[in-house]
């Protein structure tokens, strides 16, 4: 048998993935981690809900009826004729108002016989779209903007609690968003300078994050917050309290970070880039941070739901946002009266909205951190 006869040996494949980079090896991890991969859906929705909530909700949040003072939730319905014999595919019933003969108060319950039809990009109040493009069509509310559709209710002015708790979005997300940008900077920085440095520096770095984490953090957050002056402008007000959220919030971040630069500072590219001359800055963030930055991620993911629930207690205590206005904590504030847990319940319906958001970003930091885990 010649040589042209025997069959070349085919080449090995490659195994499977190995030549995948970092980032796409946590990926295929993490899509893996089902409960993670889907709460991500949920945290972008969240997010473009916040981005775009002037068009998705129904009413603006100024919008209010004095004739529906703390209307229970409406009802959905599907597929109805009108007065004049037309179909209505999405509609809500009417109220009308009876009188109770054991409480002597007026209530409201559905009335079948009045029909309030409901449809989508329908022309309501005008807002501007993301502060800037005049627009008054909506993503769905009733076609008469004066006729009442009240999903989850009203409040103690007749307004509309689903548009509020839509609007809310924006304050209540961003200040996670922006609370935890201002602490992972500091906490790169800080914790940093802690884990390359060491001796009086990370000793010094350390103390202060020990004396911040010994502080009873709602006692801490009172005491910052009531250093407001109450008559600030509403924008000024948002401002401090994302500040006051990240001075306190740096510090888990701080530790891990000091952590990773201990483990990495004698690692053999950190000693190769100090003997080819690069400062200590361009060490730090060219060559250390980058190479945890996965742990960074998930550090943050897992953040930002505590910057949500710290914005929502203060607000909840009457110490952090305030009215004009409108965040989840603003409007649990609402529900603190006996009045709303016997007569007006559905005023905690904005506190669905902080656990699903919570719930979201926590199995989603969960995920990436097993993720980027690299013993994992």
């Amino acid at each position: 048998m010649t040589d042209a006869a025997i069959p070349a040996s085919a080449p090995s494949a490659p195994k499977k993935g190995g030549e995948l980079g970092q980032w796409a090896l946590i990926y295929r991890r993490f899509r893996r981690h089902k409960l993670a991969y889907w709460s991500g859906f949920v945290v972008i929705a969240i997010y473009v809900v916040a981005l775009f909530a002037d068009f998705i909700a129904p009413f603006t949040a100024d919008s209010y009826n004095p004739r529906y003072i703390y209307t229970p939730p409406q009802t959905l319905k599907f597929f109805s004729a009108d007065a004049q014999g037309r179909t209505v595919p999405i509609y809500v019933n009417g109220y009308k108002m009876e009188m109770d003969p054991v409480a002597l108060k007026r209530r409201f319950v559905e009335d079948p016989s009045k029909i309030t039809p409901i449809g989508f990009f329908v022309k309501g109040q005008p807002y501007n779209l993301l502060g800037i493009i005049p627009m008054d069509r909506h993503l769905f509310g009733p076609h008469d903007p004066s006729a009442p559709m009240y999903l989850w209710g009203t409040d103690r002015m007749g307004r509309d609690l689903l548009s509020r708790t839509i609007l809310g979005t924006r304050v209540s997300m961003s200040i996670g968003l922006v609370g935890v940008a201002i602490s992972l900077l500091l906490g790169i920085m800080l914790g940093g300078l802690s884990g390359y440095c060491g001796g009086w520096v990370d000793e010094a770095v350390q103390r202060t994050i020990d004396f911040l984490k010994s502080i009873p953090t709602i006692p801490l957050w009172m005491g910052l917050a009531a250093a407001i002056p109450a008559r600030m402008d509403p924008l000024y007000v948002y401002f401090w309290i994302t500040i006051i959220l990240s001075l306190i919030g740096w510090t888990d971040l701080a530790r891990v970070v000091r952590g990773r630069f201990l483990s990495l500072k004698t690692e053999d590219f950190v000693l190769a880039a100090r003997l080819d001359g690069c400062s200590r800055r361009r060490i730090i963030w060219r060559h250390m941070v980058p190479s945890f930055t996965s742990h960074i991620v998930a550090s943050v993911t897992l953040a930002i739901p505590a910057m949500i629930l710290a914005e929502t207690a203060l607000s909840f205590l009457g110490i952090g946002l305030k009215p004009p206005v409108v965040s989840w904590g603003v409007l649990l504030n609402d529900a603190q009266s006996l009045l709303a847990l016997t007569n007006a319940p559905w005023l905690f319906l904005p506190g669905l909205a902080v656990v699903i958001s919570v719930l979201a970003l926590n199995f989603l930091g969960d995920g990436i951190r097993d993720a980027a885990d690299p013993y994992s």
